[in-house]
Parts: C-alpha cells; sequence; structure tokens
C-alpha cells in the first residue's frame, strides 16, 4: 500500500484507524494457504467525492482484505480509481453495470482483489430472474431491484464462486422477503446445474436483514445455506450502532475445513466521540457515514489449501 505524501491530520488519522484495525485481530493470510475475505457496503460510494483523507482510510480498511464484495459502488467510478491507485499496482476491480432507476439508484456491486493472492477465473455475471414464455417473449414474473453480481476466483487449490448482493429496503418486510425468497432459490437452482462453474458457491452483501432470528434470515436459508462455523460467534452486528445483521456471509459447505476459525466484524469506527480522531475539524455522525460508511465490513479468513481434501475424495469415491 503506497499513502504517499499525506498530511500531518491524514498521517495521525492513520495511525488511530491502524490502532483500531488491529483491535480487530485479523489474521495475515498467505499466498497459496489462507485467503481474507469481506463484504462491504461503502455507503453511496462514488456519489459525491470523498475528502482525501477518507480515501486513504477506505484503502487502509480495504487492504486488510484479499477480496472484497463491495455494495453501493456507484456509477461514477473516480473515487474507487483513487482507492485502487492507493492500494498499489496489484489490486484489481470487476464491477456490474449500474441501474438509472429509482429501484436501481444507480448503484453497482463489485470485487475488489489482489491478484497476488487470488486469481480472476473469467465468470463476471449478474443474475438473471426465472424466465416464462408470453407470446413470443421470455418475462420474469418478478425482478430484483439490483441483480445480484458473482464471479469466479481461485486461490491456492480452491476454485470458488462469490456472489454479493444488495436488497431492497422497500415499502415493507413482505415484499423483500420475496426477493430474498427468489435470491434464495436462484442460488439453488444454480447449485444444482450440472455445468456449473464451481459447486463451492459463497453468498455475501447486505440483505438488510435485522437479525438470524428474523424471517428475513430464514428465507435465504431455506434450502441450506449456512453461515461458516468462523462467524457463527461474533458478537455484534455491521451497522454502527452493532444491533443489526444487515450484512452476511453464507455459503453451502462442501469442505468444512476450508472456513477456518477467523472472522469478525472489523470496527473502524468505534463511537461518535472518536470521529474527531479521523476528522479532527469535526463531523456529525450523519457526515461520518458518508466519507467513511454506516456499514462495518464482515469478515472471514478461508483455507485454500484443500489439495489434501481433493485426494481423499478420489479416494472415496
Amino acid at each position: 500500500m503506497n499513502h504517499g505524501k499525506v498530511s500531518k491530520a491524514i498521517a495521525a488519522g492513520l495511525l488511530a484507524l491502524k490502532k483500531r484495525i488491529a483491535a480487530g485481530k485479523i489474521p495475515s493470510s498467505k499466498i497459496d494457504e489462507t485467503l481474507n475475505l469481506a463484504t462491504w457496503n461503502i455507503r453511496e460510494f462514488g456519489k459525491a467525492r470523498r475528502t482525501e483523507a477518507a480515501i486513504h482510510y477506505l484503502a487502509e480498511i480495504l487492504g486488510q482484505f484479499d477480496l472484497i464484495g463491495i455494495v453501493e459502488l456507484r456509477d461514477d467510478l473516480a473515487d474507487l480509481g483513487r482507492v485502487l491507485k492507493i492500494l498499489g499496482p496489484y489490486w484489481r476491480a470487476v464491477y456490474s453495470d449500474m441501474i438509472p432507476d429509482a429501484g436501481g439508484n444507480r448503484e453497482r456491486l463489485g470485487f475488489i482483489y489482489d491478484k497476488r493472492a487470488v486469481t480472476f477465473n473469467g465468470l463476471a455475471a449478474e443474475a438473471n430472474e426465472p424466465r416464462a414464455k408470453r407470446g413470443f417473449e421470455y418475462l420474469p414474473e418478478k425482478s430484483f431491484w439490483r441483480s445480484p453480481y458473482m464471479a469466479s476466483f481461485k486461490s491456492g487449490s480452491f476454485d470458488f464462486v462469490v456472489l454479493t448482493t444488495h436488497i431492497r429496503w422497500g415499502d415493507n418486510d413482505e415484499a423483500r422477503r420475496q426477493e430474498i425468497e427468489m435470491l434464495a432459490d436462484w442460488i439453488e437452482a444454480k447449485r444444482l446445474e450440472k455445468a456449473s462453474e464451481d459447486k463451492d458457491l459463497i453468498v455475501m452483501g447486505d440483505f438488510n436483514i435485522p437479525s438470524r432470528t428474523d424471517a428475513l434470515f430464514k428465507a435465504i436459508t431455506k434450502h441450506g445455506l449456512q453461515i461458516p462455523r468462523a462467524l457463527l460467534g461474533v458478537q455484534f452486528g455491521s451497522n454502527l450502532e452493532k444491533d443489526k445483521r444487515y450484512d452476511q456471509i453464507l455459503h453451502h459447505p462442501i469442505y468444512p475445513e476450508n472456513f477456518t476459525n477467523a472472522g469478525g466484524v472489523l470496527d473502524f469506527y468505534g463511537d461518535e466521540a472518536r470521529i474527531k480522531e479521523l476528522f479532527p475539524g469535526g463531523l456529525t455522525k450523519e457526515k461520518f457515514t458518508y466519507q467513511l460508511s454506516d456499514h462495518l465490513p464482515l469478515w472471514m479468513q478461508i483455507n485454500t489449501d484443500i489439495e489434501g481434501q481433493k485426494l481423499e475424495q478420489v479416494i472415496q469415491g
């Protein structure tokens, strides 16, 4: 990472941020052995130009991981470019197109990754709703407000597909539940395809699910998606108040040992009184969320050295 020549205020802010990151105890990843994976809703990233300080802080947080699913990436990618420049020449991004209507909110979904740790395998696509023939047309009965986005990657000996999503908030929980259930059905159909790119599917993003006991959580897990073991014991949520479970990482475990005991929520915020450590000029909590975010990154570390498990499967047939 190259923060370059920064002001004294930004340097002091970065040091304060590094202490908060260190408190999160994110283990370093090892090439061909482990991968640090995260999902992060960066509030309206690209709608309004971030300050120089915010760009450096975003890069510092993102740089703790190897592959990050980004939610609320907007149509203007200039700030993404500023962040990638600080992260360095090995970092890449793959992202969807934006949707200009009110439901799409001019948002993209995307992945940022360090190509030294993970390789993009070629698949990058939106999830299309099931269609039925009506006359001469093939039309969906319902639609995603923002189509989930997936891409294929390889790290070590582990090939996998990762899907990220931003489920609608909408006017009521029932409409949200229906969209979540439609996604759950789509994921299950994808998993059962004979020609599926890979059976290892990781699902993550902002599901707007308040808790794991909610009917909305039951909707996304109806076909067996599970919380990785490393995240079962996470004590607080990923919103700044730390009381909601809007963000999730889920999977269908094929190699249970892939998912280590390392995982959590990276709290770069602390509380409102500590905003001044990063922005000494002073910001309200609301304005802080438009500089960094109103969501905290949810992360986990994957064991990507699975050659042994593959050989065991060959022996066992």
